[in-house]
């Protein structure tokens, strides 16, 4: 059985698609699965076991009539059996119609008349069990699994590496995603949360627990690292918090290696928060507008902190020691 499934939104929705894919793969094993992500997702699947290969196309840009005929033509050239659309697209699923596939699932609403199942869009449970929800016509109707990954061995030597660079490799540390770069689900005021706050949590942890570094994930696009360049300018987290240590994974691979060695990961909505929950590091999220229940899994592990707001920059720093320190 060939699969493709059509998979829009960011690396983070990938990694909560996860645990779709590896439940089809496990109740068809020779199953041959494939994804179609936009370009900017497409890095997620260095740490997926269950995908044969990744295509890409950029739902969300302005596509002609010949960008839809193109990928209606490379989805009819491998003659699949099974679609599975994620999205909630009419283009979307008239173009799926017009390839032929035999079987075509979405969910109700918008273009479902274009499939050949559907099921409703339940959005205020777990967005990994909504997706696991799209499974149901192929025979598939049990409990989402966990999310997991596989991650490659030469990223988990690389972390094992970079952690004895840091001199973490016997201390554990905690480990914080404090950014408003790529791995962001949302670039914008929802997600961000200010320097001045981070900074009173770091040392509040450098504090209690000396002997526990507190490690900071950079991205190369992270304006919360850019040094000030005058007097005035709001310092930035290395200047705020210069005894901190920095890590700097270049792929998803590392960056999910080094999430897993952690004792504690402390996140905005972004793509490590996925990562340390498909590894099950204890991990506290500091959530803005969005239902905590979407975004998380029931589990002792997983502690979210919902802005009063609506803004993760409102969360006050001693509502977020108080779940560090007794969570």
């Amino acid at each position: 059985m060939r699969v493709v499934a059509l998979v829009p939104g960011s690396i983070g929705n990938q990694i909560l698609f996860f645990a779709t894919l590896d439940d089809l793969k496990r109740y068809y094993p020779n199953a041959q699965i494939d994804v179609i992500v936009e370009p900017r997702s497409k890095a997620a699947y260095r740490v997926s076991k269950s995908v044969h290969e990744v295509l890409t196309f950029d739902y969300k840009d302005r596509n002609s009539l010949a960008d839809w005929g193109n990928l209606v033509g490379t989805i009819r050239d491998r003659e699949y059996d099974v679609a599975i659309a994620v999205g909630q697209s009419w283009l979307v699923s008239l173009f799926l119609w017009l390839t032929g596939i035999p079987t075509r699932i979405g969910y109700k609403g918008k273009g479902a008349g274009f499939f050949t199942n559907t099921i409703s869009m339940n959005t205020s449970q777990y967005t990994a069990a909504m997706y696991h929800g799209l499974l149901q016509p192929l025979g598939i109707d049990t409990p989402c699994p966990e999310l997991a990954v596989n991650v490659p061995k030469s990223d988990i030597e690389w972390a094992q590496q970079e952690q004895k660079r840091l001199g973490i490799h016997e201390t554990g540390y905690i480990l914080i995603y404090a950014g408003s770069g790529q791995l962001s689900q949302i670039n914008n005021s929802d997600t961000s949360y200010p320097v001045a706050s981070w900074q009173q949590i770091i040392q509040d942890c450098q504090q209690k627990q000396p002997q526990l570094p507190v490690v900071v994930i950079k991205e190369a696009d992270d304006d919360k690292f850019v040094r000030s360049p005058k007097l005035g300018v709001t310092p930035s987290l290395l200047e705020s918090c210069p005894d901190i240590k920095v890590t700097s994974p270049d792929n998803i691979g590392k960056l999910t290696a080094i999430i897993g060695g952690a004792s504690l990961m402390i996140s905005i909505d972004s793509t490590p928060l996925q990562l340390s929950v498909a590894v099950q590091t204890y991990t506290i999220a500091l959530l803005g507008s969005i239902d905590p229940t979407e975004l998380l899994p029931k589990s002792d592990k997983f502690l979210a902190i919902k802005s009063p707001t609506g803004k993760t920059a409102d969360i006050l720093p001693a509502t977020v020691l108080e779940k560090i320190w007794g969570g």
